[in-house]
């Protein structure tokens, strides 16, 4: 009985981490958490505050996202103004522990917006989507796993083992993505999405991008701005238009209407589909936008 409770313990220490054990994390958004779970797997419990299908632009954090944070040992966000609520959902939570910011070390892409565009002007200028290039994700990930090494220094193996061969997996989907955008006409690589999210995709993969709205959704497009658009893509027979998964899609509808381009489907920008969607995880939504790219622009209809 003795050898058999000692076999059973042994077992069980080398299985996956029990509950109590795990690192307790918080994503600020779906597309972080995906790369948390992928860094620190069953090491750690990630709570992810702004989830699937959900705009971290306009979030309010609620009184359990006070709970959860207070009790993080490390908080991951994204940066670059994005999480424009974040500083004072960390005040309210009394949280102190250790902050990784993923976009640490990324070149910003400056944004130019219109005067008063909206009220919460967190971005300053700076286009904070940087995980729609791959290659910016893959900063992502060693940000996060360093985090992780600095918050449980006796699981550092793990993490960095973890994200090597996360690393691997994107460096793989870089070249995969540069391959199939470079495949396209170049005549044909023009879009028009529903807010300014791909400046990042655009500029690492050649593809030319307009949006009605700016770098943030909690700006309204004007009547000239939409009147702008379709001038543009009447003028650059610009092949498709896009929605995005957390936007309203009446604008972009509305545009199609008056200008005949082809509405090219649904695209992930600031979030992650729920696991029975198309874009579960951050691999699966840059897979899916190249699919639905690719099919809407490669030849003329």
């Amino acid at each position: 009985m003795n050898r058999f409770l000692f076999a059973l313990l042994a077992v069980l220490a080398s299985g996956p981490a029990l509950a109590a054990d795990r690192l307790p994390v918080i994503a600020s958004f779906s597309v972080l958490g995906d790369m948390v779970n992928r860094v620190g797997g069953d090491r750690i419990a990630v709570t992810t505050l702004v989830g699937p299908d959900g705009d971290a632009h306009v979030y309010e954090p609620t009184p359990d996202d006070v709970k959860a944070v207070a009790g993080a040992k490390l908080l991951v966000i994204n940066g670059l103004g994005f999480e424009g609520w974040m500083d004072r959902l960390a005040e309210a939570s009394g949280y102190k522990g250790r902050v990784a910011i993923a976009s640490n070390g990324v070149t910003p892409r400056a944004m130019e917006e219109e005067a008063g565009a909206h009220d919460h002007a967190e971005h300053q200028g700076v286009d904070p989507h940087a995980w729609q290039d791959v290659a910016n994700a893959v900063t992502y990930v060693r940000n996060i796993a360093a985090g992780l090494d600095a918050a449980d220094p006796e699981r550092k193996a793990t993490y960095e083992a973890n994200a090597n061969a996360y690393i691997a997996e994107l460096e793989a989907l870089d070249t995969e993505a540069r391959t199939a955008m470079t495949a396209l006409p170049a005549d044909r690589r023009k879009i028009i999405t529903s807010h300014d999210a791909f400046g990042y995709f655009g500029a690492a993969y050649g593809l030319e991008l307009l949006a009605p709205e700016g770098v943030s959704t909690e700006s309204e497009a004007s009547a000239s701005d939409v009147a702008r658009i379709i001038r543009q893509i009447r003028e650059d027979a610009i092949p498709a238009i896009f929605v995005e998964n957390i936007k309203d899609r009446r604008l972009i509808d509305q545009i199609a209407a008056e200008t005949h381009a082809v509405v090219g489907g649904e695209l992930y920008t600031d979030a992650l589909s729920t696991k029975d969607g198309p874009a579960p995880t951050y691999i699966d939504m840059i897979r899916h936008n190249i699919a639905l790219l690719t099919a809407a622009l490669a030849s003329k209809s």
